[in-house]
């Protein structure tokens, strides 16, 4: 284990060691609330162009296995910052330390700073750019790396993180199952672990009550597809520059903008297309996707101080006035005044009143700024996807 600096663009440096891939990575720093899953916010495809740092003390406890991924290719984050690295997994599902996994794919990662302290300047200050190295240990030299860089809003992310083809997802949300089959590739179970996870599917709903839905990848979470699928719909995934014309000959019954990462205002041919696909099907926007939707009407996006990270956020959906507890992983924020008249608010965030949901005041058409497929963090907002069902259906019927 060597030294490694972490540089923000302000010139404020932490010293720590290195864990992880030896080498450089340039990214906007941001720090996530979540005690666990590291494993999905490292495979995150939101997280592109971005350093992230945790603050809770411990990573690496459980270690990594091949299931618990929400995109695939690996790790979708430049950076990694923690406290402290455990270098010595402790659970019946690991293969391989944290530490082994991020070395794999490549990813630098930085152990034994302060991540409390950095976590107070990314509030107080915002959440900026910032470079790690294992290899130039020179302050002024790794500011002047970082300072040179355009920032992550100059770059079109979407397109590194989008499938290349359509495809079909099948699988639904994992149970656990009492006595699971034992396969050749499943990991050792500890024999006093009597149980396993098994692959769902529809959730007992027959092919002919599925609903078609296209699913525009911007950077898509495994966990919606499967919530989609659990949910009852027949989903294809299409790559982020499917044109909106040939979404339209699918004849779906709705579409799902995902999550995805960067500023929204350079993915201007997501924009161009939800503009032509509004009032012709359903659709249901996440994160990037309710802020493409914000844009395509006409509206004005916002870049937040220090953005929203982590798994513990309340929003209360103002219909019902229930608080859920939320996943968020997002920078930017829909300005709700700027398409009055067209959308309403549908969901407020407790931390800092901003923006969380809205509802088209006339076409079969809403979306959320946070999460609700979790992976990791709380289930609560999971309804959100029978909601888009429900949503559909009232469409079928009224024709």
């Amino acid at each position: 284990m060597s030294k490694a600096l972490l540089v923000l663009s302000d010139g404020t440096v932490f010293e720590g060691m290195s864990f992880g891939n030896e080498g450089e990575a340039i990214g906007e720093v941001v720090f996530n609330t979540s005690m666990t899953g590291y494993q999905e916010i490292l495979t995150d495809p939101s997280y592109k162009g971005q350093i992230v740092t945790m603050t809770y003390t411990q990573m690496g406890n459980y270690g990594i296995n091949m299931e618990d991924v929400e995109s695939s290719g690996g790790p979708k984050v430049e950076g990694f910052v923690v406290k402290e690295f455990l270098d010595f997994p402790s659970n019946w599902r690991s293969q391989m330390s944290l530490g082994q996994y991020l070395k794999e794919h490549k990813i630098v990662g930085i152990e034994a700073i302060d991540t409390r302290a950095l976590t107070g300047h990314l509030r107080n200050n915002g959440a900026q750019m910032g470079i790690i190295s294992t290899v130039d240990l020179n302050p002024e030299s790794l500011l002047e790396k970082v300072t040179r860089h355009p920032g992550i809003s100059a770059f079109d992310l979407v397109k590194e993180v989008t499938t290349k083809h359509s495809y079909r997802w099948e699988e639904g949300l994992w149970r656990w199952q009492a006595n699971p089959p034992l396969l050749p590739n499943n990991p050792p179970i500890h024999p006093l672990v009597k149980g396993g996870f098994e692959k769902g599917g529809h959730g007992g709903i027959i092919n002919s009550e599925l609903k078609k839905v296209v699913v525009y990848d911007f950077g898509v979470k495994y966990n919606i597809l499967r919530n989609l699928v659990e949910a009852g719909f027949d989903v294809t995934v299409v790559p982020a520059k499917t044109p909106a014309e040939a979404v339209i000959e699918m004849n779906p019954d709705g579409i799902v903008l995902s999550n995805g990462p960067g500023d929204p205002q350079i993915v201007t041919y997501a924009i161009e297309n939800t503009k032509k696909l509004m009032g012709k099907k359903p659709i249901f926007g996440i994160c990037l996707g309710h802020q493409i939707l914000g844009l395509a009407m006409g509206g004005r996006t916002y870049k937040l101080k220090f953005g929203h990270h982590g798994g513990n956020h309340p929003v209360k959906d103002l219909s019902t006035g229930r608080v859920e507890i939320t996943s968020q992983n997002h920078n930017y924020c829909v300005d709700i005044e700027s398409v009055k008249g067209q959308a309403r608010l549908t969901h407020k965030n407790l931390y800092d009143g901003t923006e969380e949901g809205m509802q088209h005041v006339e076409l079969p058409i809403f979306s959320v700024q946070h999460h609700p497929e979790a992976g990791p963090g709380p289930n609560d907002s999971s309804h959100l996807f029978k909601r888009f069902r429900g949503m559909i259906g009232e469409k079928c019927n009224a024709r």
